[in-house]
Formats: structure tokens, C-alpha cells, sequence
């Protein structure tokens, strides 16, 4: 998934119109708002938890990191980038 997708960026503003002040009072709540939130076209945004307890301060290799499929976007391909989904990568 990109970094800086421009359709991620502008659902922001729906997203925000969508939740109007309701008060995020737990996950299921902003799963759900950000679920039901359209765009006037109908472009529509789907949103899954993922509770897995996973591993902090883990350091990743040189090989490790060569074995993503990074491909840089166009514009500010530092920052902008892909990562192809592969199984047992890492």
C-alpha cells in the first residue's frame, strides 16, 4: 500500500464530514464510521482492525529489507512507494 496514495489522502475530508463530533469511544466505533463513509460519486472506503500482538524493536536485515518489493512512485519516491505483498517475506 502507498505511503501517500492521493484517493487515501483526499476520503480524509469525507471520513472527517462523516464523523461530525461523534464522540470515538472504541475501535468498532471508527471501523464503523469510517465503513459508512461515500464520497459524492459513491466512492466508497472500507476499514479492518487488525488486534495480533506483534513484536516491537525488532531490527530488520540488509537481506531482509532486499527481499520487499519496494517500487518508488513518481513523485517523491522517497517518501511515495508501493510494497508488493509477498508470503514469508520476512
Amino acid at each position: 500500500m502507498s505511503k501517500w496514495n492521493k484517493i487515501e489522502h483526499r476520503m480524509f475530508s469525507y471520513i472527517t464530514m462523516n464523523w461530525r463530533g461523534k464522540p470515538l469511544r472504541s475501535y468498532e466505533t471508527i471501523i464503523e464510521l469510517i465503513g459508512n463513509t461515500r464520497t459524492k460519486n459513491g466512492l466508497k472506503i472500507s476499514a479492518d482492525i487488525e488486534m495480533g500482538m506483534y513484536e516491537t524493536g525488532r531490527k530488520v536485515s540488509d537481506e531482509e529489507l532486499e527481499k520487499i518489493s519496494l517500487t518508488k512512485g513518481a513523485f517523491l519516491g522517497n517518501l511515495n512507494y508501493t510494497i508488493q505483498s509477498q508470503k514469508n517475506v520476512i
